[in-house]
């Protein structure tokens, strides 16, 4: 019933809420969610005055009443509510319930639980409610119906108060996080706080950055503008100390020479500077430093030199590796110490000729000793055209000898061939072939040539720098002065004790070949040795040929000048006499004048061969007109002559060359003019 609301509290609250005035106005109580409220009831027979009872009950609940039912004004009982009572007077409910007397209650049970939430204080109590104008009662009954309305009010039973009993936990772990966000909000909040004023200070740097960088960039633009104008002139008049540690202590090698190359740039700068007008401290400063500095370079040239001097007096060194790989290639070494030591260069470069001087002579002194072992073919005095032991017996010989000195056959091979290779010393020992003379000849110069060429061009690839053309070719002859002697020396060996004259010849077509070699080399400091090999060559060739012509010469005086008496009457030996077959000596000639014109095909007219083969041609012509002479026939006689005209210029079929046309022609004429006369 909606009077239980109304219904006595166990213990009344006389205290109003801390802040708040009494009213006895009633007040809806503020319902926990698991809690449901007791009511007790009242009897129909309650007077209006027990209302007044419940209304002073803190768990009275003021939520339902309108907002129009307020106690007039002037109610004395609303003003004696609103006063604290004293603690030494009885509670006025109490004394209105001994008066009017306890109202019939409905009995209800109700758990301790639900009385206890009934005990508690409402959350608001109104302070003024509107009656509109209705008794206590009337005012009750219009409440009552509000609250019974489901739309206006929910009506809570003792499931639901179950229910928020079971959800009390949650709530209470809710109150504690609530609790636990707002200790954590207070943190977050002290923590903005302090980060707006990091975040102040922060930006109060970054102005104060801001302004210095733009001084520092004013400040740099200005470093800029003065290092442009002044960084030249100072980088002219300094040395880093790196520079300075790497002449003094760092290993020669291309790096070391920049270094090197960098000091000499810095010294012309400082002695220009020195000699201006204007006097800078810096330049007088750095004056000493530069002088020990090129000292000590200096120092470490001649060191480094003087011991790849000593290294080519080493046995069995190959001295073009050391030339290539420490002369050359540090060449601005030797440059330098020139250019600032002229006598101390003078000297190294004198001790470096000393040194190849006695490399050059000591390897070709073993080269010609082990050249001297080769096997060669033995040509004397005995093997010339002219000479036979029986003038009588044409056609045959005496002794046949291993070779044919008068042939030339494959000898003109290392003439024709292409390939510079030369006998190797260690391969002489071994090698157990005979061979001509200018098979020696020929390795021994070839090792000249090109050692000769490779040491003319380091010459002057290392030296030309600081001295002329004419220094450097001095330089040359005094190393090779010993070798070319020697070499000269070993031809003269070689010729001298033979008279072969198609070796010399030949010797003297590859001499011709060394020299174009040189030319193409651009080597003329070798042309001495080549001229004096010729000056060697040439004299013995015409001496050999003379011998040729003077052995004709004493055939053609043992002959017959006519024939005689019992030479005519049948027999043998007039046989043998009056053939008509081409004389031994005829094949001979022929084969050595094939072998002179086969290498003069370019001969010029300046050489001596056209001479001295006239003369041979003559000799051997005399011989056969005195031989022929012998038989009696004269049929016979130019048949004998045309066969020994023709064997000549059928021989000399393959040469070429002037020297070869006009010797085919002349030998034509004469088979031509003996075919006549037959």
């Amino acid at each position: 019933m909606w009077l239980d609301r109304f219904a006595p509290q166990p213990t009344p609250s006389a205290t109003p809420p801390q802040g708040r005035s009494f009213s006895p106005a009633p007040r809806r109580p503020y319902l926990h969610p698991d809690t449901q409220p007791h009511r007790p009831g009242l009897t129909p027979r309650s007077s209006s005055l027990s209302l007044a009872s419940g209304l002073t009950s803190p768990n009275a609940s003021s939520a339902n009443l309108p907002p129009n039912a307020r106690v007039p004004n002037g109610s004395s009982l609303k003003y004696e509510l609103q006063q604290a009572p004293p603690s030494d007077i009885t509670d006025p409910l109490h004394v209105l319930h001994n008066i009017i007397g306890a109202p019939p209650r409905k009995t209800r049970r109700r758990s301790a639980q639900t009385t206890a939430q009934l005990a508690e204080k409402p959350a608001e109590l109104v302070e003024d409610i509107d009656f509109g104008e209705l008794d206590l009662e009337a005012f009750a009954d219009v409440q009552d119906n509000i609250v019974r309305q489901p739309s206006n009010i929910h009506t809570y039973s003792v499931q639901s108060s179950q229910e928020y009993d079971l959800e009390k936990d949650k709530f209470e772990d809710l109150h504690r996080s609530i609790i636990a966000c707002d200790e954590v909000l207070k943190s977050v909040e002290l923590y903005l706080t302090n980060f707006q004023a990091d975040l102040g200070a922060v930006s109060a740097e970054i102005e104060t950055l801001q302004s210095r960088s733009t001084a520092l960039n004013t400040k740099l633009e200005n470093r800029r503008v003065v290092e442009k104008l002044l960084g030249p002139a100072v980088e002219d008049i300094s040395l880093s100390p790196a520079l300075v540690r790497k002449i003094a202590e760092g290993a020669i090698d291309e790096g070391w020479v920049r270094a090197l190359k960098e000091l000499e740039k810095r010294t012309k700068v400082i002695e220009t500077k020195s000699e201006e007008a204007v006097k800078i401290k810096a330049v007088d400063d750095l004056k000493p430093l530069l002088t020990d500095l090129t000292n000590k370079a200096v120092e470490r040239i001649r060191d480094h030199i003087v011991t790849q001097i000593k290294a080519l007096r080493s046995p069995n060194i190959n001295a073009q590796i050391i030339q290539q790989q420490s002369f050359v290639k540090y060449k601005d070494l030797y440059a330098f110490l020139a250019r600032h030591q002229p006598k101390l260069s003078e000297e190294i470069s004198q001790a470096y000729v000393n040194t190849m001087r006695w490399y050059y002579l000591n390897h070709f002194s073993r080269y010609q000793k082990a050249l001297e072992k080769i096997k060669l073919h033995m040509i004397d005095k005995t093997e010339v055209i002219g000479n036979q032991d029986d003038t009588s017996r044409r056609g045959s010989k005496v002794a046949s000898a291993p070779h044919d000195p008068f042939s030339l056959g494959r000898r003109l091979d290392p003439l024709k061939s292409r390939s510079p290779t030369a006998l190797s010393s260690y391969l002489v020992d071994e090698d157990k072939s005979t061979y001509y003379l200018e098979v020696p000849f020929r390795s021994f110069n070839i090792a000249v040539i090109d050692n000769a060429s490779y040491e003319y061009t380091f010459l002057t690839t290392f030296f030309s720098p600081t001295q002329s053309y004419h220094a450097i070719s001095r330089l040359f002859a005094s190393i090779f002065e010993p070798t070319f002697a020697l070499g000269q020396a070993f031809t003269k060996q070689l010729i001298d004790s033979t008279v072969d004259a198609l070796g010399v010849l030949l010797a003297v077509r590859l001499n011709q070949h060394f020299a174009f070699e040189l030319q193409r080399r651009k080597v003329p400091a070798v042309d001495g040795y080549t001229n004096a090999t010729n000056m060697l060559l040439w004299p013995r060739f015409q001496i050999l040929l003379d011998l040729h012509c003077e052995s004709l010469r004493r055939a053609t005086a043992a002959l017959p000048g006519r024939p005689a008496a019992s030479t005519i009457l049948t027999s043998s030996s007039s046989a043998a006499a009056q053939s008509t077959a081409p004389h031994q000596l005829a094949q001979r000639f022929a084969s050595l004048l094939q072998g002179i014109l086969a290498m003069s095909s370019e001969a010029g007219d300046d050489e001596p061969v056209s001479n001295s083969l006239g003369r041979l041609r003559g000799e051997f012509e005399a011989f056969l007109v005195k031989l022929s002479k012998g038989v009696a026939d004269k049929r016979k006689r130019q048949r004998f002559l045309a066969n020994n005209w023709s064997l000549v210029g059928t021989v000399l079929e393959g040469c070429e060359g002037r020297l070869a046309d006009e010797a085919r022609a002349h030998f034509e004429g004469l088979k031509e003019a003996a075919a006549g006369d037959d």
